[in-house]
């Protein structure tokens, strides 16, 4: 006991580091598994880092038998920086990322059994990339994994894939790899991308293939494949066991169930192992992440201690309240009380705007006047939101940083298409101009007859020779000289008015229309790309002011990357602010379809409905909690000219403020009551006795329903039962596994096994 007092006494003499009573048991509990959740600003990194020192210091564990395994290359920078820091006479411990950690078990394995591999992975040059079609031979391929995938999908789709596409395909692959999922259900995880496991399959063969290179491996590979290694390689398994004693785990929300795999081989032997995450900040399912491994934590170790770090110390009170009752909407998840020491501020503020327009000119004059800009981040969801910010912090001259730069937005194909319609009212001679957007425009020309049109040499104009030259049909020649004069009558118009003909007149919008219905792509995005167009066309006078000021844009964007650390406002996605904090937080474009968006909202199952929205929370709580001392939530009433609803998120915390409503507002078919339970996982029950030590006794599980239905005869078409979410309804059909529910209009197909399992479903007494 005394050894422990002098370790936190002394380190807090040092350092002027204080540690909680729960942080002081995370810190000595160094034996067996334990699961630490960790809320928001709760001191998670400062108590690893003790938890390491203590293990090496007063433990007597040399440096290299520990284990810490964190999410990203960053991370891991941060803590082997703050362990140097607060440790600076003892040997540094092993950071790394659980990629670096495969890729190692990958290379000895391979190593040992002569096995060639290359790497087909890392930063390619955007020239590079989108250069060619993707229609060479496969064997002259560059050995990349965007160029393989590019050959690929052009191969099997017959389309250029595009820069969304591409990264949806890759996060689709990422998902079903980090997910374990077998390839007979490929084609049944949900993307937008045609023939995406079709491309999947020909990648895995063609990698398999190595075009002469060995064994081709990606980054998700690394996992996998370093996962199926230590399955079968028992020997280097059990090196990698006596290489380690403990082994700790970071942000363990953000991880995978092939990475939780991974760690669970590694420790199968002694068990000391630590996870630290917290499941209220799992936002990354898109990718693979999946909260249900801490849920069910318990499963895997049934011996494991749980311990509640739920003290904040970043946010004002009025933060921590409103943000700790918002969470509680949540229904799967660890019953936890974030709570704070710190005085109150002000309360979030909820800001309304006629009109999306003014959100961002609020923001200018809102934060042009802060001293302070290094402690100023707006958040949105979606990088489209960064174009219209860029624009008018620039004209303001507020510097900004954007974090996770991404400037696909000016190298976008509907923004090469409005420029080139612009080029063609300059001159309408060039038939290689016509050519990128003859399909995309009301002039019905096809395929064959621009060919034709290309092998023409005079300069004359490109709809002259159409009409002289080409043979056309009888409706075509209206519609050619139509789109001629159309082009003409551009000419000289303000770049606002111009790309509203364009849209318009020149037919673009319907062509975008056909073009979404045949490839997939999301019209509500194209539109948005155009409506930003117009943004930034309003007050220009010409088109060529109107380029001048895309390519001033877009070379901003890029210099902003180079600004972090100085004084200037930080530009973030919800998902890439996580571990951030700020004094001033504003989150914007908070309306209904951008967060929940309707993907959110949609499953093919109403578990995953269910699932997908419980995420969008959490990403909404990540927000919300970024902030220190005052946070702003930004929505609107109208958008691109049309009516939209402020986000239910919104909503609730509006209630949330005032106390004289409901907490929750429940959504439609969804009782307050349900929505605002929470549900405790076995690990949190378990580790009640224990857990009460620190001061902090586990939250009591929910208690199981006596009239909930567990067999599955007494389910049949007709019956009404109540639902804990979605209430009343009536049993339409059993189809094997499924039971199809009908709640007022809505049908709901639920997993019979999970309702009787979990006792959801009660029969209505008539």
């Amino acid at each position: 006991m005394h050894q422990r007092i002098d370790f936190f006494a002394s380190k807090k003499e040092e350092l002027g580091v204080s540690l909680n009573e729960v942080q002081k048991q995370a810190v000595r509990e160094t034996e067996g598994p334990l699961l630490l959740l960790a809320s928001p600003g709760s001191g998670k990194t400062t108590t690893i880092i003790m938890r390491i020192g203590y293990l090496i210091e007063r433990m007597g564990v040399e440096p290299s038998r520990i284990k810490a395994v964190t999410f990203s290359r960053a991370s891991a920078a941060d803590m082997k920086e703050r362990f140097a820091r607060f440790f600076p006479g003892l040997e540094p411990v092993k950071f790394s990322t659980i990629h670096s950690l495969a890729f190692q078990v990958l290379r000895e394995h391979f190593y040992k059994t002569r096995t060639p591999y290359h790497l087909i992975e890392g930063q390619v040059e955007l020239e590079e990339e989108t250069e060619g079609d993707g229609a060479q031979p496969a064997d002259q391929l560059p050995l990349h994994k965007k160029f393989i995938l590019r050959h690929l999908f052009k191969t099997i789709a017959g389309e250029n894939i595009t820069d969304e596409q591409m990264e949806e395909l890759t996060t689709y692959i990422s998902l079903v790899k980090n997910k374990m999922i077998p390839p007979e259900r490929w084609d049944s995880v949900k993307t937008d991308v045609p023939q995406a496991h079709r491309v999947l399959i020909a990648y895995e063969e063609y990698k398999r293939a190595g075009s002469g290179k060995g064994l081709l491996v990606d980054f998700d590979d690394m996992l996998t494949i370093g996962n199926e290694i230590l399955e079968r390689d028992r020997e280097l398994l059990r090196r990698y066991q006596r290489r380690y004693d403990y082994v700790l785990t970071d942000e363990s929300q953000d991880t995978s169930l092939v990475q939780h795999a991974i760690i669970e081989k590694l420790v199968r032997e002694h068990g000391n192992l630590c996870v630290v995450a917290d499941d209220d900040q799992s936002i990354y399912s898109w990718r693979g992440a999946d909260p249900s491994y801490l849920l069910n934590f318990k499963d895997a170790y049934p011996a494991a201690l749980t311990l509640f770090m739920e003290q904040n110390y970043r946010s004002s009170r009025d933060i921590v309240d409103v943000a700790n009752r918002f969470i509680k909407r949540n229904k799967n998840r660890y019953e936890k009380n974030m709570f704070t020491r710190n005085p109150r501020s002000a309360p979030a503020q909820i800001r309304s705007f006629a009109d999306y327009k003014s959100q961002a000119k609020y923001l200018v004059e809102e934060i042009r006047g802060i001293a302070e800009l290094g402690e100023v981040a707006v958040l949105y969801r979606n990088n489209s939101s960064s174009i219209a910010l860029i624009n008018e912090f620039d004209r303001a001259g507020i510097p900004f940083f954007m974090k996770d730069t991404d400037n696909r937005f000016f190298s976008h194909w509907v923004v090469e298409d409005v420029l080139n319609f612009m080029r063609m009212s300059f001159t309408d001679k060039r038939a290689d101009l016509l050519e990128t957007i003859h399909t995309k425009c009301a002039g019905y020309i096809t395929k064959g007859q621009m060919t034709q049109l290309l092998g023409i040499g005079n300069q004359e104009s490109v709809f002259d020779n159409l009409l002289k030259h080409v043979p056309l049909k009888e409706y075509q020649v209206k519609q050619i000289e139509l789109l001629r004069d159309n082009f003409r009558r551009m000419h000289g118009m303000a770049p606002k008015d111009a790309i509203r003909h364009i849209r318009g007149k020149l037919g673009y919008e319907k062509a975008l229309d056909r073009l979404c219905e045949r490839l997939g792509f999301r019209k509500e995005h194209l539109l948005g790309i155009l409506n930003t167009l117009e943004e930034i066309a309003d007050t220009l006078a010409t088109m060529e002011e109107f380029a001048a000021r895309l390519k001033h844009l877009e070379g901003v964007l890029k210099s902003s990357k180079h600004k972090k650390g100085q004084n200037v406002v930080t530009f973030s996605t919800l998902h890439s602010a996580k571990g951030l904090e700020f004094e001033r937080v504003y989150m914007i474009d908070l309306i209904d379809g951008i967060i929940p968006s309707s993907d959110d909202k949609q499953g093919a199952m109403a578990e995953e409905a269910a699932l997908s929205m419980e995420e969008a929370v959490r990403l909404f709580y990540v927000g919300m909690t970024r902030a220190k001392r005052h946070l702003e939530l930004l929505t609107y009433k109208m958008r691109d000219g049309e009516k939209v609803q402020e986000s239910p998120f919104v909503t609730d915390v509006r209630q949330l403020l005032n106390p004289g409503k409901p907490a929750v507002r429940p959504e439609p078919g969804r009782p307050a009551a349900a929505v605002t339970s929470g549900r405790v996982p076995a690990a949190a029950q378990a580790g009640a006795g224990r857990a009460a030590a620190s001061g902090k006794s586990a939250s009591p599980a929910r208690k199981k329903n006596p009239n909930a239905v567990r067999q599955a005869a007494d389910l049949a078409a007709g019956r009404d039962v109540l639902h804990p979410v979605f209430g009343s309804g009536t049993i339409v059909k059993l189809a094997g596994e499924r039971i199809h529910i009908r709640f007022g209009t809505t049908d709901k197909v639920l997993s019979v096994a999970t309702c009787l399992e979990m006792g959801l479903l009660e029969l209505e007494k008539s």
